[in-house]
């Protein structure tokens, strides 16, 4: 992979990060758990971020050890293959309280663009 894709991924694990803090803007976890489509949203959104991250090649991901890549991609594979069991409580813990950090951490490599 080269740096132009893997700059490509980070970008999308930023963005994807963003869409989802603006999604969760004003809204409670109660909103998540009664708007199916915002729930729907915020866990597309969280696996695309896994997917992402998952794509960044292993000796990549160790030259920026800020970043939680096992929990990133591990949230991405329990999303995808435990979709029947999604626990909205860490959903929103994730978008209200981590992935501003994350954001941050990605703006410092790839710019705040």
């Amino acid at each position: 992979m080269s740096q132009h894709d893997v700059a490509v991924c980070l970008r999308q694990m930023r963005d994807h990060a963003r869409e989802a803090i603006a999604l969760a803007s004003g809204k409670t976890k109660k909103d998540l758990e009664a708007d199916r489509v915002l729930n729907l949203a915020m866990v597309r959104l969280l696996e695309v971020i896994g997917e992402a991250a998952n794509r960044v090649p292993p000796e990549e991901r160790a030259r920026y050890p800020q970043i939680p890549w096992p929990q990133i991609i591990g949230l991405r594979n329990r999303l995808i293959h435990g979709y029947d069991q999604v626990d909205l409580d860490i959903v929103w813990e994730i978008v209200k309280h981590h992935l501003a950090a994350l954001v941050r951490q990605l703006d410092g490599i790839v710019g705040a663009g």
